[in-house]
């Protein structure tokens, strides 16, 4: 009984050492691969999450280079008109040149000629006109005489004052549209200085979408890289996976042959005790043949409690009123001098710089240049202007005041003045408040 014993306690302390042994380093390298599958996978989803960020920010700048395209559009377009329009006044000026000089002419003609006559009838006295006079037939030919050098005098007089009132009609033309030329030289130039801005801030824009797609290339290098690194670090899981399954179905194997052998062994030695027992027996003269029923019940309990419990775990893996205001406080300025790139309503502003200032006094603010003011508030027809609108002309705005007029900030010759709303082709009106 003592060698069976200690045969069945042996199998126990095999069988449990069985169940201790565990490759550690298999596990190890799959947890630690594992781990840096996770790690990877979360600098994967920051990389693409950058990628989509930077996709965003880039198409955003992209949205801002059309927009600043169609403005430079727009504003060359402005340019263009006024280029041809002062070459238009250019040759309007020269054509009132022209007729000016004409008209000088003309009047130089008609006093030389009047001053001949002038000279001739007086320079001989009063004989002269005498003679005129007397050598008449009769009484109603000197009077015909008398009245005809009254015409006379009385022609060269109309005239003179008719020709002085033509050259001054033109010297008036010239003058006008000497300052319309000039307004249109000030906003081409104020539309130049426009042009330049938006170039540099379209400069500025692309250099920006040129660094996104830097970025996005580098963004996209290392989120491969990662994806490479996962690919290659879950195969290398799968393959150490496959491995230990291969060792543990191998261990399993050996295990249960390793349980045949011994359960053969156990019965085997079971036989063999029973054998002796019986000879006993015999020897002894007892009736005792058999096994015994409660050894049996434990040794078979042991053999299929332990192939039972040895089973391995799966693995696991705008008011009007309030304009009308504005209008009214613009047209206090009148008079006032007209400074490029100033904003000061005393000591002189440009078109826009009026503009600005006027609606800074009311808390309202406007962008610098003619042009972004184009584009504030809401367009309206100039049908429904209303006093306090603004309204651009291609590179110029005024503030219109009503009754088909506009205050403006106009050139350095005259300043801050009333102007027809009309003046000049209305791009956009736009409703401020």
């Amino acid at each position: 009984m003592r060698k069976r014993y200690l045969q069945t306690i042996c199998v126990v302390i095999s069988f449990i050492l069985f169940l201790l042994v565990v490759d550690p380093v298999s596990a190890t390298t799959i947890s630690e691969l594992q781990q840096d599958v996770k790690n990877n996978q979360s600098q994967l989803d920051n990389v693409k999450q950058q990628i989509s960020d930077a996709k965003g920010a880039q198409a955003d700048i992209g949205e801002e280079i059309e927009e600043l395209d169609a403005e430079m559009v727009a504003l060359l377009t402005d340019i263009n008109l006024i280029e041809e329009a002062i070459e238009n006044k250019e040759a309007d000026i020269e054509q009132t040149q022209i007729e000016y000089d004409a008209a000088v002419a003309e009047k130089d003609k008609q006093y030389e000629s009047m001053k001949i006559r002038i000279q001739y009838m007086y320079e001989q006295g009063n004989n002269s006109y005498l003679q005129i006079l007397f050598s008449s037939e009769n009484m109603g030919d000197m009077l015909n005489k008398a009245s005809y050098i009254e015409e006379l005098y009385e022609y060269d007089r109309r005239l003179l004052e008719e020709y002085e009132v033509v050259v001054q009609q033109v010297a008036q033309l010239q003058d006008r549209l000497e300052e319309e030329k000039s307004e249109l030289e000030t906003s081409k130039t104020e539309l130049e200085e426009e042009q330049e801005y938006l170039e540099e801030v379209l400069a500025r824009k692309q250099e920006e979408y040129e660094n996104y797609n830097l970025m996005l290339a580098k963004a996209k290098q290392e989120a491969a890289a990662y994806t490479a690194r996962i690919k290659q670090e879950t195969a290398q899981i799968k393959k150490l996976e496959e491995e230990e399954r291969r060792r543990r179905e191998e261990e399993e194997r050996k295990r249960r042959e390793e349980e045949e052998r011994r359960r053969a062994e156990q019965e085997a030695l079971l036989a063999a005790q029973a054998a002796e027992q019986g000879e006993t027996a015999n020897s002894d003269g007892g009736a005792y043949t058999g096994t015994d029923s409660s050894t049996e019940n434990e040794n078979s309990g042991e053999g299929s409690g332990g192939q039972e419990n040895n089973t391995p775990a799966p693995s696991s893996s705008g008011g009007g009123s309030k304009g009308q205001q504005i209008a009214n406080f613009a047209c206090q300025y009148i008079g006032y001098p007209y400074v490029a790139g100033g904003t000061s309503l005393t000591n002189g502003a440009d078109c826009s710089g009026f503009t600005m200032a006027v609606y800074q006094a009311f808390g309202i603010s406007l962008p610098r240049s003619s042009y972004a003011q184009s584009g504030v508030g809401r367009a309206v027809s100039y049908a429904e202007a209303q006093p306090g609108d603004i309204i651009y002309y291609g590179g110029h705005v005024g503030i219109y005041i009503g009754n088909g007029q506009i205050v403006h900030a106009s050139t350095e010759r005259s300043g801050i003045k009333i102007t027809s709303a009309t003046y000049r082709s209305i791009v956009t009106v736009r409703r401020i408040v």
